[in-house]
């Protein structure tokens, strides 16, 4: 399978992506199923699909912020393949909560959607895995403020952490890496979530590259991370460049 400049090989490996039914999980579920992996999805509930459309895997209904349900997911595993070489630890998101007006029960979830659902899933595939790799799909907001964002914020922080130290303590069994990813295009309605198409054409104007990370450039580094023999508890960026800083864009963009 060939994804940009890259060709990847996962012929009889087993795959799980977590959230893996809708957006960049579906997209990066996409990409290891192209590569001749056989692949697990997982997600609280199957996502809805056009009539005749291929799902990106085999799905499997999980709820990664539960540990016993995660436990019954690698049992699953288990008895169908007998083994497991690859998770993608994709699963995550929050809503926009100031976290002074924010539910203190709203925060635990978002830590334990990005968090601890990412650490229950790494435990529990630990036993199955030889030679593999975790790849955790983080996010800039793990790496500088993200007003309005905090809990996602510092729980992705936490989760950058969480890989380096599982690369140190499961080497040479098991490799783990992140993608930290930038601005992405998630499949959802961005133009309502961002104020509107003029205003998320501005954003994306702000990037670099001048477009937003898509499923295929995620599924990329994923494929890469997870294939790098000598990689491990590594952070790969992508951002398309970075954020540029507003007052930047202003002087080069004077009257926006």
């Amino acid at each position: 399978m060939s994804v940009g400049t890259l060709v990847h090989d996962y012929t009889g490996r087993v795959a799980l992506v977590t959230g893996g039914t809708r957006g960049l999980g579906a997209g990066i579920a996409r990409a290891f199923a192209d590569a001749g992996a056989r692949v697990v999805v997982c997600a609280r509930k199957a996502a809805r699909r056009a009539e005749g459309a291929d799902a990106p895997g085999h799905f499997l209904p999980c709820d990664v912020r539960d540990p016993e349900d995660v436990a019954r997911l690698m049992d699953d595993i288990r008895a169908e393949y007998g083994r497991l070489d690859v998770v993608v630890n994709n699963a995550g998101g929050g809503p926009y909560a100031p976290v002074a007006e924010a539910p203190p029960r709203l925060l635990q979830r978002v830590i334990e959607l990005n968090l601890l659902g990412p650490l229950y899933v790494a435990q529990a595939a630990y036993p199955l895995m030889d030679e593999g790799a975790i790849v955790m799909v983080g996010s800039v907001s793990g790496t500088r403020p993200s007003p309005g964002t905090s809990a996602y914020g510092a729980a992705k922080a936490g989760l950058h952490h969480l890989a380096a130290c599982l690369a140190a303590e499961w080497a040479p069994k098991v490799r783990v890496n992140t993608v930290v990813v930038g601005l992405a295009e998630s499949g959802d309605d961005q133009a309502e979530h961002y104020g509107g198409e003029e205003t998320l054409r501005a954003i994306k104007a702000t990037v670099p590259a001048g477009r937003f990370a898509t499923p295929s450039d995620v599924a990329a580094a994923c494929l890469y991370l997870a294939s790098a023999p000598h990689v491990t508890g590594a952070s790969l960026t992508l951002d398309g460049g970075g954020e540029q800083a507003a007052w930047q864009y202003l002087v080069q963009n004077p009257g926006s």
